[in-house]
């Protein structure tokens, strides 16, 4: 699984490595943020792209996997 840690970046970065990683993968994405408007964003990104994105919030942060 690849995993992008884009906790402490700002928009758009997350979503563009979201982006790259989605068309370079074979497999699940992992991508970690450290905000609510970047995981929501995230998680479109990944609904409009027919992806299923699975969500975990592990503290403050939070642990998007798409699939």
């Amino acid at each position: 699984m690849k995993e992008i840690d884009a906790r402490g970046l700002s928009c758009p970065e997350p979503l563009m490595m979201t982006a790259e990683a989605l068309e370079n993968a074979d497999g699940p994405v992992k991508v970690l943020v450290s905000e609510a408007h970047q995981k929501t964003n995230v998680e479109k990104y990944a609904k409009d792209h027919g992806k299923k994105a699975t969500t975990t919030e592990k503290g403050s942060e939070f642990e998007i996997v798409i699939e």
